[in-house]
């Protein structure tokens, strides 16, 4: 199954909150391509890129976010854990992979306690390097506003109110993939 199809089972064609996932999803999309385009050295498979960028924020129809227009039930932070769950219905653990660790910069056990997220605890931090580039990637769009590409800068300041070590994995990636 191709991540056309994934969309269609959980997504009506004419409903807006399609059309912000999938816009939003192609920049993500765009930026991984242009990572794995400016360094064949790290070997990304950008078959996957496509496909877990596409996918990675599948889950969001389960959420609360009626400002963009989300009317699930579940808390956002949950939309990753959601998507896997989603993912992983039909099979997909690498991309599921990429649907619970891509959010922020990754979340830590220590996250999770710290501000009392509503997640199941554990690490959900990204490991393989795809799942590093898809995070990245992600920081620079959001789906409130997306016309918008943000600078490295800018997705540092939304990074560092969920604290430092978040801002220093992005710091790091950015090294590495710019």
């Amino acid at each position: 199954m191709n991540y056309d199809q994934i969309i269609d089972l959980y997504y009506s064609e004419d409903a807006t909150l399609r059309r912000i996932l999938v816009e939003h999803s192609e920049c993500v999309t765009r930026r991984a391509l242009l990572i794995a385009d400016r360094h064949p050295e790290l070997c990304l498979d950008r078959n996957f890129l496509i496909e877990a960028s596409m996918l990675h924020d599948i889950g969001i129809i389960h959420c609360d976010a009626p400002g963009i227009h989300c009317y699930g039930t579940e808390p956002y932070i949950r939309h990753g854990i959601m998507g896997a769950k989603m993912l992983r219905a039909h099979g997909m653990e690498r991309h599921a992979r990429v649907c619970e660790r891509h959010t922020g910069a990754g979340i830590t056990m220590d996250d999770i306690l710290a501000q009392d997220l509503p997640l199941p605890l554990q690490d959900y931090l990204p490991e393989a390097l795809e799942e590093q580039v898809i995070c990245y990637a992600d920081k620079f769009y959001s789906k409130s506003h997306l016309e918008r590409e943000k600078t490295v800068e800018q997705a540092l300041r939304s990074l560092a109110k969920f604290g430092e070590a978040g801002v220093e994995r992005f710091k790091r990636w950015s090294a590495l993939f710019e």
